[in-house]
């Protein structure tokens, strides 16, 4: 196209240039003798000003027309500060139409008035929009800055299977039926997991793969049924090494695509006191607002609510909004209520501080001196708000840190330009379901238990601990990782505490456990979620903008229609029959 410089590029500097440009048409403004157009790259936009001897020409071109032009570089008589090429203007010699196109069914702008699956729909025209192109231009920068990194560790990049054994992970498996092999199926990875320690294994010591995974469960915002992982994996190392590896990694990932410094070490808050003040094992440490535990305070109150919690060694938990209280109506905070009760817990209690004194539909169970004594232990003053969750431990840290992400969006604490980082670490090795009577593993079942307890994690595994971490940025977990079982009989006792029976870990662990026999190194790993840390680093709602051909919140592709029945002859080749 013989094109001498992209739409972003000029600038004072080259003002007189004669410059062949081409693009599509963002904007077309006709001013009668003069016609004023915005032509559109990744790289930016070039205001093009064409005289009226073009005026045939131009009366032809609409939006996201592609054309091409010849024409001088001149200085703007009034400069536009939004633009990078804002100082100049291109005066037009010559325009050449490349390709027309129909009216578009959505804005091409950063801005765009169409419906999430219209964009999606149209995927191609939404991918035009400069905010979209930023937004995966942006990812590529993450990308390129961890290989950089990782590269010049000695870490080396290997690819893992794609088709693959079922193996139970945590969340369904989407399946692939073999035609060769009858009545059996592959299974899509929702992680390289067995793979990379296998790799361990085979002595590569250092792995990474930037690697698509596949889990068949409900999406929400951060969530898809295909996401790309860093995938990371070393031998030889303990967590703490592990960890400072990775915070060096978002130093430079942070400097190199948002130009700003993190401090490291990031802060280390164990799972225990995450829920106690936070409510969350992501916590977002943005603003200050903590959980506290008030079940001393309240315990000889008369509400019996908070004694038949109590008396099934439950806790009485609350959050204090410090000069807040005339800022929630009885609506409002029935409103946070549907929120703590769709969190699982029975209700919300609350109590608001004015003219020194509590007030509120619980207040009645507090005599005088209890309501003194409970303003005084809790300094609470005129306007504060006290809102309060009596259920069991996991329950009402659950419900109130769901209600401290709300508060914090309503009362506006967040700042949305601060990045916090922070690990979650001291993980429970085991979770306990009630329905099946059975113990899962909190991770995955490779998870080394915690040092003090590699002997008697089997022993009782209500209290077991595992050597597990999380990186949480921001209220969302980024990645996880763990250091790795490697002796054969702690991976036995494992197994058993899951309830595997041999046949069970022979057909999904076979090959697997069957590799621990020939030497394997201590290692461990982690990995976290790219398109997460995308969606955060440009500040998007949903890592759908940062996909570039992502599902809807049904699973489903309007753009390709998927998923859609196959026909006949391929379900015969197959050998399936739908009941």
């Amino acid at each position: 196209m013989l094109r001498t410089h992209n739409n972003g590029a000029l600038r004072l500097s080259d003002v007189n240039k004669e410059v062949n440009l081409v693009g599509w048409v963002a904007k077309k403004r006709n001013l009668g003798s003069l016609v004023f157009i915005d032509l559109r790259d990744r790289y930016g936009i070039t205001q093009l000003l064409c005289d009226e001897s073009f005026n045939d020409i131009t009366s032809q071109i609409k939006n996201e027309f592609i054309i091409k032009v010849v024409g001088v570089v001149k200085e703007r008589h009034q400069y536009n500060n939004d633009l990078l090429t804002g100082e100049i203007e291109v005066e037009v010699n010559n325009i050449e139409i490349i390709n027309s196109a129909e009216l578009t069914p959505l804005i091409i702008a950063d801005k765009t008035d169409a419906l999430e699956d219209t964009r999606m729909e149209y995927r191609y025209l939404d991918l035009r929009r400069p905010i979209m192109q930023s937004n995966l231009m942006l990812r590529h920068k993450i990308t390129k800055s961890v290989r950089n990194y990782l590269d010049s560790l000695d870490f080396i990049d290997i690819e893992t299977p794609i088709l693959t054994s079922s193996t139970p992970e945590g969340a369904r498996d989407y399946v692939v039926p073999s035609r060769i092999h009858d009545q059996s199926f592959y299974a899509l990875p929702q992680s390289p997991q067995l793979f990379k320690q296998l790799l361990m294994v085979a002595g590569f010591e250092k792995y990474y793969q930037i690697v698509k995974c596949f889990r068949d469960e409900d999406l929400r915002a951060d969530r898809q049924t295909e996401f790309t992982q860093i995938d990371i994996e070393t031998s030889f190392l303990e967590q703490d090494e592990i960890q400072s590896l990775i915070e060096k990694m978002f130093v430079k990932i942070m400097k190199e695509t948002k130009n700003i410094d993190i401090t490291i070490p990031f802060r280390k808050i164990p799972y225990d006191e995450a829920m106690n003040y936070y409510g969350s094992d992501k916590p977002d440490l943005r603003f200050d607002l903590k959980l506290i535990d008030i079940t001393n305070n309240v315990k000889n109150s008369d509400f019996v609510v908070f004694k038949n919690t109590i008396m099934n060694n439950g806790v009485i938990k609350a959050l204090i909004l410090n000069n807040s209280a005339d800022k929630y109506s009885r609506k409002k905070i029935d409103e946070l209520q549907a929120l703590a009760k769709k969190n699982h817990a029975q209700g919300l209690a609350w109590l608001k501080i004015e003219d020194n004194v509590i007030s509120g539909p619980i207040s009645k169970f507090f005599n005088d001196k209890q309501a003194q004594q409970f303003i005084n232990e809790l300094s609470l003053v005129n306007n504060d708000l006290v809102l309060i969750v009596a259920d069991q431990w996991s329950v009402a840290c659950n419900a109130l840190g769901a209600l401290r992400n709300e508060l914090a969006s309503q009362l506006d604490l967040i700042n949305p330009d601060q990045y916090e980082f922070c690990w979650i670490v001291d993980w429970p090795l085991f979770e306990y379901d009630e329905e099946e009577q059975r113990y899962y593993a909190a991770h995955h079942p490779f998870t080394r238990p915690a040092i003090n307890q590699e002997e008697s994690f089997y022993t009782d595994p209500s209290t077991a601990r595992a050597q597990a971490y999380d990186i949480v940025l921001n209220g969302y977990e980024i990645g996880g990782g763990s250091l790795r079982i490697y002796n054969q009989k702690m991976q036995e006792k494992m197994f058993e505490v899951l309830g595997f029976s041999k046949d069970d870990i022979e057909q999904q662990f076979g090959f697997f456990v069957n590799a621990f026999k020939y030497g394997t190194p201590p290692h461990g790993g982690i990995a976290l979620g790219l398109d997460r840390i995308t969606m955060l680093l440009t500040n998007s709602n949903s890592i759908r903008d940062v996909i570039a051909f992502p599902k809807n919140a049904s699973a489903t592709c309007p753009l390709t229609k998927a998923p859609k029945p196959i026909s006949k002859s391929q379900l015969s080749e197959l050998g399936i029959k739908f009941k």
